[in-house]
């Protein structure tokens, strides 16, 4: 009587297909998160009004197209994903979503998003976020992810598109103050994830995936970080330069940027992993400090003078 009671249970679940617990895991919350922030702070920082309803949906649609991404990636990653201790509870490799639900579901919200986008919010933010969608999913998840070192330094170009997206749906052109926040997300990428594959270089090397580490070993993973955490600390400051943040923004800037370098130049000559995870831990602080202090600093402007 059990086993036929668990024998129904299993058919009546593979019949209505994946929970919704499952399918927002296929989403990659975690990334969707930073996606939807980073477009916010590019939303309140651009100059003009934007209806409370529109700048909504805006972010909703970039919610959206993060979660469609996140969908596609999985979906195309299963095999790999199965192999990495990292990723192996993901939906699709740990048997709670089939890969065509997987396949569809990211299809259908990329079409929603981008559609919603032109319709709800301008035609230029639609076509920013099909970019995204695209260069993510395509370019990055499909070629860059398994063919090329570099993966990481030109795939980095999808995170970084989301405040250029927030900023286009108030002001519907582009500016260089996007484009500089467009910049530091892109030269904060290598250094965050690489710092990563240190500690993962196992599970990447299982994967057959050309991560820095694999192919050209730590010693010269350590010494690519350093450089670009050089390149991102005064790329973080050009917000306060071009006049676009205050004060407040360059202390902010100089101070984590400072500590940023600390961390990577212990990172360059240490052969610890803990400092690899160190330096991961407090990248994310880094980005997310520096986009706080640009919303609040806008808000400042905006709402009280």
């Amino acid at each position: 009587m059990a086993k036929n009671l668990d024998i129904g249970l299993r058919a009546e679940t593979e019949e209505f297909g994946a929970e919704p617990r499952d399918l927002w895991a296929l989403l990659k919350p975690g990334v969707m998160k930073l996606v939807v922030f980073t477009g916010l702070v590019g939303l309140l920082v651009a100059p003009g009004e934007i209806h409370p309803f529109i700048g909504f949906v805006a972010i909703l649609c970039l919610a959206l197209g993060a979660g469609a991404s996140g969908a596609l990636n999985m979906w195309y990653d299963a095999d790999i994903d199965a192999i990495m201790t990292r990723t192996k509870n993901r939906p699709i490799p740990s048997g709670k979503v089939k890969k065509g639900e997987a396949l569809g579901f990211g299809i259908t919200l990329s079409v929603i998003s981008v559609t919603v986008m032109a319709l709800g919010v301008n035609w230029l933010a639609a076509a920013l976020l099909g970019v995204t969608i695209l260069y993510y999913a395509l370019f990055y998840t499909m070629w860059l992810k398994r063919k090329t070192v570099q993966n990481i330094v030109i795939g980095g170009a999808a995170g970084a598109f989301p405040p250029l997206i927030g900023w286009v749906s108030v002001t519907g052109t582009i500016g260089i103050e996007p484009l500089i926040l467009f910049a530091i997300i892109f030269m904060w990428t290598p250094p965050h994830f690489w710092a990563l594959s240190l500690f993962c270089k196992d599970d990447y090397e299982a994967a057959k995936i050309p991560m820095l580490p694999v192919i050209f070993g730590e010693a010269e993973t350590r010494k690519y970080i350093l450089a670009y955490s050089i390149i991102l600390v005064p790329v973080g400051v050009l917000p306060y330069v071009l006049g676009s943040a205050g004060l407040g923004y360059l202390a902010t800037s100089i101070l984590f940027g400072a500590y940023f370098l600390k961390l990577s130049f212990k990172l360059f000559r240490s052969h610890n992993h803990d400092d690899a995870r160190k330096l991961f831990t407090f990248s994310i602080l880094y980005l997310f400090s520096l986009f706080v202090v640009l919303a609040i600093e806008a808000l400042y402007s905006k709402v009280i003078l």
